[in-house]
């Protein structure tokens, strides 16, 4: 399905819904496709905002987590959005913990999703040489359980990213970036209500991953769901929502 882009100032992003404020923050190689199901199911009932990182339009000197963070920072501001629940998937879950360890007072609960900040094992440190379709395929078809979740439509998408060489250095760039941002020592301070939904079988961020942010995040819950990988909303979509509208209905 396909969402219009608006633009403000230089931001773009796909606002759907009327309701309390829900902004879902993509993965390093995200697409608003990965959340097409969550915009789908909530849009009835929330206003959910999907703002596009600039991943690929930063400099190479911006291209990092802090500067991601930032550039979100930012566009909360720029809207004026307050008392938000903030879904991350991947890097999206880092840049939302860190972006709520810093104005807390503006989220009113956080949710992660197979998040990096404490490990994660990806692709590796640099990218296969050019052309090298079929290593592609086979390590987008490992962010799944089920490697038929992703589809050609998805591998071609990563492959034109790693092909393209200004983009895969600003990939490699950010991926370091989130790699020496380790949040071990900073959980401990995140006060608003925190859930998450972890692939049991996540090879990315492994299921030990998801036990350490619960145990690091007082009073979080922690889900899994069996035959999972990286990207539950988008393998488990129904299963999911679920889990997340248990834990939305607790809120105050």
């Amino acid at each position: 399905m396909q969402y219009e882009i608006k633009h403000a100032d230089k931001f773009r992003y796909v606002e759907v819904g009327e309701g309390p404020l829900m902004i879902l923050l993509h993965g390093l190689f995200g697409e608003l496709s990965n959340y097409q199901n969550q915009i789908e199911y909530y849009k009835d009932r929330y206003k959910v905002i999907v703002p596009l990182l600039p991943i690929y339009e930063m400099s190479v000197f911006e291209a990092s987590l802090g500067g991601l963070t930032r550039f979100t920072h930012e566009f909360v501001e720029h809207m004026n959005y307050n008392n938000f629940i903030l879904l991350g998937n991947s890097l999206g879950g880092h840049i939302a913990t860190l972006y709520t360890l810093k104005h807390q007072e503006k989220v009113r609960a956080l949710i992660l999703t197979g998040s990096s900040g404490l490990f994660e094992s990806a692709m590796g440190t640099s990218f296969p040489k050019r052309g090298d379709y079929d290593f592609i395929k086979d390590r987008t078809e490992k962010t799944f359980f089920d490697p038929k979740v992703a589809t050609k439509e998805l591998v071609d998408e990563v492959f034109e990213i790693v092909n393209n060489r200004m983009k895969a250095v600003k990939i490699i760039a950010t991926a370091k970036s989130a790699i020496r941002n380790n949040l071990r020592d900073e959980l401990e301070n995140i006060k608003v209500p925190t859930c998450l939904i972890w692939g049991k079988d996540d090879v990315i961020t492994p299921a030990f991953v998801g036990e350490e942010f619960h145990q690091l995040i007082a009073g979080s819950e922690l889900h899994f769901i069996n035959q999972c990988g990286h990207a539950p909303m988008m393998e488990h979509p129904a299963t999911f929502n679920q889990l997340m509208d248990g834990f939305l209905a607790k809120l105050p």
